[in-house]
């Protein structure tokens, strides 16, 4: 695990992290990793790439992937200007669970909000994901609020 670097994600990585956010439960149902993608992916991740509030990281080890998230830099008028890191989309390939790159990669994470000027770091889990929720605790993450969806 010493061998790992962060980078931002480019447009040939989208195969494999697609394939990350598809390898769990809830990601098959919802996620479409058939060649040539779904060029809703393209849109997305061309938008991603145009935002400077948007930073989609992969982690590679020995130049394969092995994670990747994604933090939203979220401006705000409340807690005077606050800044907010939104976490999302962290996925580790399945070769590299339980070998500590989740806490590495939230580690950096952290370290990327900060440098930003974020006073706050915000991530939201499915209700069904009792390990990544102890996980996140772990790290020092509190359910402080109750987050809600609305599908459109």
């Amino acid at each position: 695990m010493n061998e790992i670097s962060f980078r931002p994600a480019v447009g040939s990585d989208l195969p494999g992290i697609i394939a990350m956010l598809a390898d769990d439960e809830l990601g098959l149902e919802r996620e479409d990793t058939s060649i040539p993608l779904n060029t809703k992916y393209i849109d997305a991740f061309a938008s991603i790439e145009q935002d400077s509030n948007q930073l989609l990281v992969v982690v590679e080890e020995k130049g394969a992937l092995a994670g990747c998230l994604q933090i939203t830099f979220v401006p705000g008028l409340s807690r005077l200007g606050m800044w907010r890191g939104q976490i999302e989309s962290v996925r580790i390939a399945s070769r590299n669970r339980g070998k500590g790159l989740g806490r590495k990669m939230f580690e950096w994470a952290i370290a990327e909000c900060r440098r930003r000027g974020c006073g706050l770091v915000q991530l939201t889990s499915d209700k069904s994901r009792d390990d990544a929720i102890k996980f996140y605790e772990s790290l020092g993450f509190s359910a402080t609020h109750e987050g809600m969806k609305l599908i459109l």
